[in-house]
């Protein structure tokens, strides 16, 4: 019997339990270490593998779109934050459309050699500034501008040169196909497509520059702006007042056609204007917008609302005498008429010779609250506003004297925006109803429910008679258009030259309506500083030069209205005044 055969004695690791426990959870119990040592191995290359693979993928997505990030990031700010609506006329008309142009940007972080591609960009492209560029391309930023619209072939030549960090960016551009047309009226934009006015900043105003602000202002999005404006109007009574202008010899012209039913300005004029399409002429001060920031004193048409005022009241009437045998004096001022008659004279000679003696004894009749608070209901004596921003405040006296009635009352002492005038007008003729002026299109219905009725319709009435009696026996005879019954107010005003009326230089104007017994439109024309002419006799007087240039813009654009001729009517005793006192 053999003997027994020892145990083998365990061998004891000197490895701390806790290793070995880790160890163990880690690999488990008998691991082969060669194969342990494959896979890390293994896992280290598909490690290494993975990050090439990443940096490689960026490198090229950043390669083929680094250009579109960067234009899709400046579209974000720029393109999508100008795009703006097409403005239409009356008839639909395009006025101001947006059209795509190009760009030229960089990327400074992006450009390897800074001085290479100044020196490339400013011989392929010679009006840019070389100072600014760079300028704005040594800085460290994203994205820099480095110049605004450029032309295709620029485009093309620029991408030839291949320059890293240099690219396009197709972006809104605001263009005004009209021209110089509507200019006033539309006003412009600035380089970024913001408006800067007229109806341009009116729209961002209303709330297109917070759609762009929160990027919702697409082109897709967006409605054309109708406008109340004609185009055909505007341009046959722009180029009325271009012959007029040249043909007076004057400083300004300027015209407005206004719907008396609805208060819409179908047309708008003020010369010298500008071309939109080239923003630099609009800052020129002398291209201003004289019917709404300009403020005149607008001579003998304002003996309209002296006239009206005194009617209305009652105390008066048509036949009411007035004295003017001779000169008014008033303190150190003496009133006196053009052509003085010499004897005592009714209401109506009062208008139609355009009497500042009588003018001034019917406001003071009246006296001069009255007066006053006649001119501020017919809205005469505060700021106009429109949808256009610019506009001006009237030039009120600061203390109403007698003496300011006096002279206010024939349009001298009280400086108006020509538009303000236009309003008042207006209600003086619609059968009593002051509706504010507006740009837009609107119906009749609309304006009525804006309406505010400040004269009688009785005064209304006479005041339709006494501006047809006019245009028949007074001083607008050479505006009376057969078959249109025209009727209308001349005003000469002299100037105000170093605190003192100059009789050389003076700002005539023409207020018309039409037709008389049913008045659709009213016609303003005003030419500054005309000189005389072999055939107007050495007069420069309204009659002479504005009232003949009146009768050429309704001859052509009563048509264009849809204002159909009527012929053989009676007179305005009879088709106005009768028809009057029938319907009372």
């Amino acid at each position: 019997m053999s003997a027994a055969t020892p145990a083998k004695p365990v061998e004891k690791s000197n490895e701390p339990w806790r290793q070995r426990l880790i160890r163990s959870l880690l690999y488990g119990r008998n691991v082969d270490r060669a194969a342990k040592a494959r896979a890390r191995v293994g896992l280290a290359i598909l490690a290494f593998a993975g990050v090439y693979a990443l940096i490689g993928g960026r490198l090229v997505m950043f390669a083929i779109g680094a250009d579109a990030h960067g234009a899709r990031r400046a579209a974000a700010q720029e393109v999508v934050a100008t795009a703006r609506p097409d403005i239409v006329d009356r008839n639909g008309a395009i006025l101001a459309t947006d059209v795509k142009a190009s760009s030229l940007f960089g990327e400074p972080r992006r450009i390897i050699d800074k001085d290479e591609a100044i020196e490339l960009l400013t011989a392929t492209v010679p009006d840019l500034d070389e100072a600014e560029v760079r300028e704005r391309l040594k800085t460290r930023k994203g994205f820099v501008w480095l110049k605004r619209e450029i032309t295709p072939k620029q485009q093309q030549d620029i991408h030839k040169l291949g320059i890293p960090g240099i690219g396009f960016l197709r972006e809104n551009k605001r263009v005004y196909p009209t021209g110089n047309e509507v200019a006033h009226l539309i006003g412009l934009v600035n380089i970024d497509n913001q408006g800067i006015a007229g109806m341009e900043k009116w729209l961002d105003n209303q709330g297109l520059a917070d759609l762009h602000r929160a990027g919702f202002a697409t082109d897709r999005l967006q409605k054309p702006i109708e406008l109340s404006v004609d185009l055909r109007v505007e341009h046959a009574l722009r180029d009325e007042l271009l012959k007029a202008k040249e043909k007076y010899h004057t400083k300004a012209a300027s015209g407005i056609v206004s719907n008396v039913k609805t208060g819409e300005i179908v047309a708008m004029v003020s010369l010298p204007d500008f071309d939109p399409n080239s923003p630099k002429e609009a800052h020129d001060p002398d291209r201003i917008n004289r019917l709404t920031t300009g403020v005149y004193e607008m001579g003998s048409t304002f003996k309209a609302f002296t006239l009206a005022m005194a009617l209305d009241s009652g105390k008066i009437n048509l036949n009411s005498s007035w004295d003017a045998r001779g000169n008014l004096h008033y303190g150190k001022f003496t009133i006196h008429d053009s052509h003085s008659l010499g004897r005592f004279i009714n209401t109506k000679e009062v208008f139609t010779y355009s009497s500042n003696i009588g003018a001034a004894r019917i406001a003071l009749s009246q006296g001069v609250e009255a007066h006053k608070a006649f001119l501020a209901k017919m809205g005469q004596l505060t700021r106009l506003r429109t949808e256009l921003p610019e506009s001006a405040a009237p030039l009120v006296p600061r203390r109403w004297s007698e003496l300011n009635t006096v002279t206010v009352a024939f349009g001298q002492g009280l400086s108006v925006a020509p538009l303000q005038a236009v309003m008042g007008i207006n209600a003086l003729v619609n059968g009593g109803y002051l509706i504010p002026p507006t740009f837009m299109k609107r119906s009749e219905a609309e304006a009525a429910a804006l309406a505010k009725r400040v004269i009688k319709q009785e005064t209304s009435d006479k005041m339709r008679f006494l501006m047809r009696l006019n245009a028949e026996i007074g001083t607008a005879k050479t505006a009376d258009i057969k078959g249109y019954y025209v009727g209308g107010k001349t005003g000469t005003s002299e100037k105000v030259i170093n605190g003192r009326y100059a009789k050389k230089r003076v700002l005539n104007s023409f207020t018309a309506i039409m037709p008389c017994d049913d008045p659709k439109y009213q016609i303003l024309v005003m030419l500054d500083e005309p000189q005389s002419l072999p055939e107007t006799h050495g007069f420069i007087t309204s009659g002479w030069n504005a009232v003949p240039t009146g009768g050429k813009v309704i001859e052509r654009i009563a048509p264009l209205l849809g204002v159909e001729p009527r012929f053989d009517l009676p007179p305005s005793e009879r088709l106005i005044l009768a028809a009057s006192r029938a319907t009372q």
